[in-house]
């Protein structure tokens, strides 16, 4: 296993290597120029170039990117024109509460969805099956801006019992953190847990099907210590992969519902970030986020050894 997550660490290099040079290049062609954002239209040619000469943009952009990559290694992100303020700095403030949506997000999904996908795969073709897969598909093909717009209009502006927007730091005061959490968790939660449902429902009836289930029943073994005992752990494999995935993705931020529950994420500030050229802090953003995306997923590989003694990495 040592050899496997020591080669998984090395492929990390082209990925993030790679991943840079697309997000470097990329924002470098997007028309504006986030000189003249910064000073203003109203600056004059001079102090413009200036500026660019400050922050070597008048070289070629193969030397600006080596440069940047050169801080970027050393733990340097960058300096951000718009907030005046350092690239990494303002992304570990953002990232808590990155962190805590996506945290909280994926534990309500779990908590829907293993019991729900573990109840319908056991009761397959009876009407608790249906409901739970009409469900499903309700929570699957909903969008999840509609679902945020939605949960704002009955819990909180009628209801009252949330607040519309807004975001109070864990560290300040947990219970109110919370609070301000719960629409915005409910909406990307609960999408979550339709596609999990769906992928555990799939791979409970798979291994279900088995013929080491079969033998289990046979021997006399209780419904559920069978379920448990026995298929669970082995559907577990894949449905790992998935919810890795999903908190990769997450990780990224949810843009559109941090900006509806105007949720200062990660994915709030590269928004920002675009739509104000600062390319600095969009390039920072994206490599952190892809960073966590790695390391989650090879987290993941390292869970299906301990899921399923079986497999052995050479």
């Amino acid at each position: 296993m040592t050899n496997h997550i020591a080669r998984r660490v090395l492929l990390v290099v082209p990925v993030m290597l790679l991943v840079s040079l697309i997000v470097f290049f990329v924002f470098r062609v997007i028309p504006g120029d986030a000189v003249v954002v910064a000073m203003g239209e109203g600056a004059n040619k001079e102090s413009i170039e200036v500026m660019r000469r400050q922050l070597g943009l008048d070289r070629p952009l193969y030397v600006q990117y080596l440069v940047w990559l050169g801080n970027a290694l050393r733990g340097d992100l960058g300096f951000s024109l718009i907030n005046r303020q350092p690239v990494s700095s303002l992304i570990l403030e953002k990232l808590p509460a990155t962190l805590l949506l996506t945290g909280l997000s994926v534990l309500l999904a779990l908590a829907i969805a293993v019991p729900v996908g573990i109840l319908s795969a056991i009761s397959r073709g009876t009407w608790v099956d249906q409901l739970m897969r009409a469900l499903t598909l309700a929570g699957f093909c909903m969008p999840r801006y509609w679902l945020a717009v939605v949960l704002i209009l009955v819990l909180a502006v009628h209801a009252g019992l949330f607040p519309a927007a807004g975001y109070v730091a864990f560290s300040e005061n947990p219970a109110e953190s919370l609070h301000y959490a719960v629409l915005p968790v409910l909406s990307i939660g609960l999408s979550l847990a339709a596609v999990q449902m769906r992928f555990l429902r799939s791979s409970m009836l798979d291994v279900l099907a088995q013929d080491y289930i079969r033998t289990a029943h046979a021997k006399g073994l209780k419904p559920w210590v069978v379920v448990m005992g026995h298929a669970l752990k082995n559907t577990l494999i894949p449905f790992t992969t998935v919810v890795a995935l999903e908190l990769g993705n997450l990780m990224g931020g949810q843009v559109v519902v941090e900006q509806i529950f105007s949720w200062p994420g990660i994915g709030w500030l590269m928004i920002q970030a675009i739509n104000q050229r600062d390319y600095a802090v969009v390039q920072g953003a994206v490599l952190v986020t892809a960073a966590g995306f790695v390391f989650i997923n090879l987290l993941a590989d390292v869970a299906y050894a301990w899921l399923d003694p079986r497999i052995r990495y050479v």
